[in-house]
């Protein structure tokens, strides 16, 4: 724990979840063969112009307003102008003076309960192409250039490397919710620039930025990572320097990419060949009106609606996928409680073991439910349904057909489970006396005799009362 007062701000960079790019009509794809989604405005050839694209303008007032931002409904586009061999027109068209959001934030939770982050603007722009450096060179791939973004830029908020974590993840889950992007970190889709100043009082201290951390893992670990460093630095009577930085994984440190000596001047000025938009009131309200629901109300619901605890209801809404199939599983099932147990354990278990997505789960909501359902009703037990489901898994079949056709049914009539259990005592003279002697374990061993004789067919509860009640007799 550092002595130092930590202050951290956040920028996130997020690609809009377009079927085509900012001001063009080339396709946004990831993964496909170098510079093979780009068009002459991409590239910047003479003559051409940007066109807005109408849909990231829609996401983009989804995520201002799941982000509780105020919107502005005139939209206007600046220039930033720089000179790198990843930006082919010399120039980035962003919102430098008309933000499409301002003056929102979200709500963490923490050790010490929940907390406002706030969000001082989310402006659109376009991205960069991407750089490769080989060593015969660096090579460029431009079909990321012009991909929509947003940048959402939070105030100095916070304090340490888990509530930087937390913020991350929650924006991360709420622009997952409202479809706004794919979120996908690993594959750059939305990328963090981590600020983080120390000082011994209240004032700031000098700044140092962490770029393109690309997952939720790794912002924690730079941020206590660096947090560690400046600490060292102060502590040595040393003076931490302004500079851009990365994080090395591998050796659990922040890495200098860059000094800083200032705030470079980019010379902003109003983009000339894009005419400012003034949005329809009403559609932005169709927009708003029409908006997926976000994941803390989900949560909210879920703990209202099926009886779920606070974790429970966490853990399912962190994947949307996996609450909407233990949404759809809830449904027809007798007990949403077992039936969250399961998603949440033996069915996740199973698909991470092999590699598949609730998506793709391989059983049908509906058929968990049906097993939960069978041993609520005594059909079977517990271990029982254990055998059931990986058969489900590898079969698709209901669980109704695989214990028809394995015989598992239990049995729950009396009669015949008291003639067995009659059987087994008869045969088992020690185990009665090794009861009356206090060895309470004795009945476990008899249980376990006559869910032998059954086959595992005998209702194992039913089976230890009987149990109890003809030792008593005996």
């Amino acid at each position: 724990m550092s002595k130092y007062k930590t202050t951290i701000g956040i920028e996130i960079h997020c690609e809009l979840k377009t079927g085509t790019k900012m001001f063009s009509g080339a396709p946004v794809k990831f993964g496909e063969t170098a510079n093979t989604c780009t068009s002459v405005v991409d590239l910047a050839m003479p003559g051409t112009l940007p066109s807005v694209n109408k849909e990231a303008v829609r996401l983009a007032i989804k995520a201002c307003t799941g982000l509780h931002c105020d919107i502005d409904p005139l939209v206007k586009f600046d220039r930033k102008n720089y000179y790198y061999s990843d930006l082919p027109k010399g120039f980035q068209i962003t919102q430098q003076f008309h933000p499409i959001g301002r003056d929102g934030y979200v709500e963490i939770e923490t050790e010490e309960g929940s907390k406002r982050i706030r969000i001082e603007r989310i402006h659109m722009e376009e991205d960069t192409a991407k750089q490769f450096h080989r060593e015969t060179g660096t090579y460029i791939d431009f079909n990321r250039a012009g991909v929509p973004l947003v940048e959402i830029v939070s105030r100095p908020d916070m304090h340490s490397a888990e509530e930087a974590a937390a913020y991350v993840d929650t924006l991360r889950q709420i622009l997952l919710y409202l479809n706004v992007s794919d979120v996908k970190m690993e594959e750059g889709s939305m990328r963090c620039d981590v600020n983080i100043s120390l000082s011994a009082d209240d004032s700031l201290g000098t700044k140092t930025e962490i770029k393109n951390l690309n997952s939720i893992a790794n912002v924690q670990k730079a941020v206590a990572a660096e947090i560690e460093r400046q600490s060292r630095i102060l502590d040595e009577g040393g003076r931490v320097e302004q500079a851009t930085r990365r994080y090395d994984e591998s050796q659990k440190t922040t890495v200098l990419m860059r000094k800083k000596e200032g705030s470079v001047d980019y010379k902003y000025f109003p983009e000339p060949n894009i005419f400012p938009i003034q949005l329809d009131e009403a559609w932005i309200r169709d927009i708003q009106d029409t908006m997926e629901e976000l994941p803390a109300a989900r949560r909210a619901r879920f703990m209202k609606d099926y009886g779920l605890g606070e974790y429970d209801a966490q853990v399912l809404v962190a994947d949307p996928a996996m609450a909407d199939y233990y949404e759809e599983a809830a449904k027809t099932a007798k007990d949403a409680k077992k039936t969250a147990n399961w998603v949440i354990g033996d069915l996740s278990a199973a698909l991470n073991r092999d590699n598949r997505t609730f998506a793709s789960a391989g059983v049908a909501p509906e058929h968990l439910a049906q097993l939960v359902n069978l041993v609520a009703d005594g059909t079977i037990s517990g271990k029982q349904a254990k055998t059931v489901f990986e058969d489900m898994l590898s079969s698709g079949k209901e669980p109704a057909k695989i214990v028809e056709e394995k015989g598992m049914k239990q049995v729950t009539d009396e009669g015949a489970i008291l003639a067995l259990v009659t059987e087994v005592l008869d045969a088992n003279p020690k185990s009665i006396e090794d009861y009356k002697a206090g060895k309470d374990r004795a009945i476990g061993f008899l249980v376990g005799q006559v869910m032998k004789k059954s086959r595992g067919t005998a209702n194992p509860k039913r089976t230890n009362e009987l149990i109890r009640e003809e030792l008593a007799k005996r």
